[in-house]
């Protein structure tokens, strides 16, 4: 019985963590344009509700094994020549074993990572009050998409939504890989939680642009 009380909370707690996230914008908050990042953002998950297509990631030959974060937003390289694209997740973790599960599919790897954008996702309108479709936004395509458009990764950020006293335990005793970046779970939980200006910055942090002093001109 309590198995199925903390299944539940979960479910409710990701509920409540994507429904705040479909309202965050098409480019990450607080992630300004920079020369690191000149192409396309946009938000791949959570999508609407009414529709089961959206990007996933994966490694390549497998078609089972998918990573579904609960947040991400896909940022597209501006050329056809050199298509890839950079990732920026975010997964609310309800437990510390969800933490540790959810950890090891962003760990560094000698396989490459794979985004997979299905048809009628790209097709789809960017929001209700746009009608341009995605793929029209995606300059690497010049012409409307027959296939799923399948990308390799370069980089990839993640952030992490920990239950208050997870976070504070693991702040206090726990290294964060370079990828990864962690929050309070009321950050992601709270009403136009994407306009906090901590959280903007956060996420600023996580940007590609990020790591450098300062960019070239």
């Amino acid at each position: 019985m309590r198995d199925v009380r903390v299944s539940l909370c979960h479910v409710t707690l990701d509920r409540q963590v994507r429904s705040q996230l479909r309202k965050w914008p098409q480019r990450p908050p607080g992630v300004a344009p920079s020369m690191k990042q000149p192409g396309t953002w946009l938000r791949g998950r959570p999508g609407d509700e009414a529709s089961p297509a959206h990007p996933f990631l994966k490694l390549p030959g497998s078609n089972r094994l998918r990573t579904l974060p609960d947040g991400m937003w896909l940022h597209f390289s501006p050329s056809a020549i050199d298509p890839y694209v950079d990732i920026l997740c975010i997964e609310a973790c309800s437990s510390l074993q969800n933490l540790l599960d959810k950890r090891s599919r962003f760990a560094p790897s000698t396989s490459s990572l794979l985004a997979v954008c299905p048809v009628t996702w790209l097709m789809a309108p960017v929001q209700e009050d746009e009608t341009t479709p995605r793929w029209r936004l995606v300059r690497q395509l010049k012409a409307e998409p027959v296939q799923p458009l399948v990308l390799p990764v370069r980089d990839i950020r993640v952030v992490f939504g920990l239950k208050s006293r997870h976070y504070e335990g693991f702040a206090r005793n726990q290294i964060a890989h370079p990828h990864e970046f962690f929050c309070p779970m009321e950050a992601l939980t709270a009403e136009d939680g994407h306009e906090d200006p901590d959280m903007r910055a956060l996420m600023s942090r996580a940007a590609a642009s990020s790591n450098f002093m300062r960019l070239p001109a």
